[in-house]
């Protein structure tokens, strides 16, 4: 799985960018706008002509699709060793900028390639949960996603999901909406950033901070 663990930054190109777009912003957004009451705030939020991480709360299977659509953003994200395991998953991670992690263990090749990222200009994405989470509480919160702000010395732009969970009826479509926080500025304190994150993701989602 090395091949979709370290990514250089050459694979960033403009054909994964068109093809992440497409996927993202056309296919899949037709999707959410037709199945959904979509909306998104706070993109006032959003810098301009600055290097950040992308962090958001994870509902559902479809987050990581909905993130480059509602910031309108081309976004890597990580994505856990077992989807790139067969073809089609694999293609379509591969072909979207996704790179390969494993649940267990930060390696060094994952570290290189949140590096590689910040050179192109693609933003790193994140789910500090590591798995799909909707609950009604911030809990179970890795680490991960501020070592990452620390070591690329990049800001964290939190991101709430609040819906994404819900199955789409056609009658009566169900409320999705993206709330875009603001920028926590990058630091030292790994500690500060994480928590800065989850008492962010608790105010615009509206569930419960459980400090651990």
């Amino acid at each position: 799985m090395s091949t979709f663990s370290k990514r250089d930054a050459k694979i960033y190109n403009k054909f994964r960018t068109i093809f992440q777009w497409l996927a993202c912003n056309v296919f899949f957004g037709a999707y959410i706008k037709l199945m959904y009451d979509y909306n998104v705030e706070g993109k006032e939020n959003i810098p301009e002509d600055d290097r950040f991480i992308v962090a958001a709360n994870h509902i559902s299977g479809r987050d990581p699709f909905l993130l480059p659509f509602a910031l309108d953003l081309p976004i890597a994200f990580m994505a856990k060793e077992e989807l790139f395991d067969k073809f089609f998953s694999r293609t379509l991670m591969d072909y979207c900028g996704a790179f390969a992690v494993r649940r267990d263990k930060v390696e060094v090749s994952t570290i290189k390639t949140a590096l590689n990222i910040k050179n192109t200009k693609w933003m790193l994405g994140l789910f500090p949960q590591g798995t799909r989470d909707a609950s009604q509480r911030v809990e179970k919160i890795t680490k991960g996603f501020a070592s990452f702000a620390k070591a690329t010395k990049t800001g964290i732009l939190p991101v709430a999901i609040i819906g994404s969970d819900e199955k789409p009826k056609w009658l009566a479509r169900p409320k999705l909406t993206v709330k875009i926080g603001k920028m926590i500025p990058y630091s030292d304190n790994i500690e500060d950033m994480m928590q800065k994150w989850c008492s962010v993701i608790s105010e615009l989602t509206g569930k419960e901070y459980v400090l651990e």
